[in-house]
């Protein structure tokens, strides 16, 4: 008796059905370990906290690195994640040429409400794989920022980071990849409303 079993797909694969007009221009999906994931949609608390985060990080950031905002980021041999945001180096073609790869990743900044659990996860076991050093998750039920750094495998060859961090709505943090600027998470994380 055979079991019938999912189809993964390679990057090329899914680069060519992009290519091919397959997904829809609004269709918001992404390439995970193979399996094409249907994105769920984006709620008034996420859009307002991104739009909050497009106004601090630029100030911050500058010229000394390419902001990105829910773009891929190309992690062989079957991934292509779109965080949120990501810090990435700087690319003399500001990445025409190809999506960012792993190595050009400074930070990669997840914002979640209902998707926390695979942010902290699915994505976090992905992004630890793939050796990016920091990863930050803005929870927005807990109002607090998970950072999560030093990506490890076991001898059990499960990923994940050795470090956890929260850091509370009224602190600052510093940018791992820029310790000399700190980002007010006040500023993004408003004190949370009584229901």
């Amino acid at each position: 008796m055979s079991i019938a079993q999912a189809k993964r797909f390679t990057l090329a694969e899914y680069h060519k059905l992009t290519e091919l007009g397959f997904f829809g221009e609004d269709d918001h999906i992404e390439l995970i370990n193979g399996e094409i994931i249907q994105m769920v949609a984006k709620g008034k608390a996420h859009e307002t906290f991104l739009r909050r985060l497009l106004k601090e990080l630029p100030k911050l950031v500058g010229d000394r690195a390419t902001l990105q905002t829910q773009a891929p980021i190309t992690i062989p041999p079957n991934s292509e994640p779109e965080p949120d945001f990501a810090i990435l180096k700087n690319s003399s073609d500001d990445y025409a040429c190809a999506h960012s790869q792993p190595a050009d990743v400074l930070l990669v900044i997840e914002v979640a409400d209902s998707s926390l659990d695979y942010d902290q996860d699915v994505k976090k076991t992905l992004y630890a794989q793939a050796g990016i050093t920091d990863y930050w998750i803005f929870n927005l039920g807990d109002n607090n920022l998970e950072y999560y750094s030093e990506p490890y495998q076991d001898y059990q060859s499960k990923y994940g980071y050795l470090n956890k961090r929260i850091v509370l709505s009224n602190q600052a943090i510093s940018l791992p990849c820029f310790p000399e600027l700190s980002l007010n998470l006040s500023k993004v994380l408003p004190p949370k409303q009584n229901a």
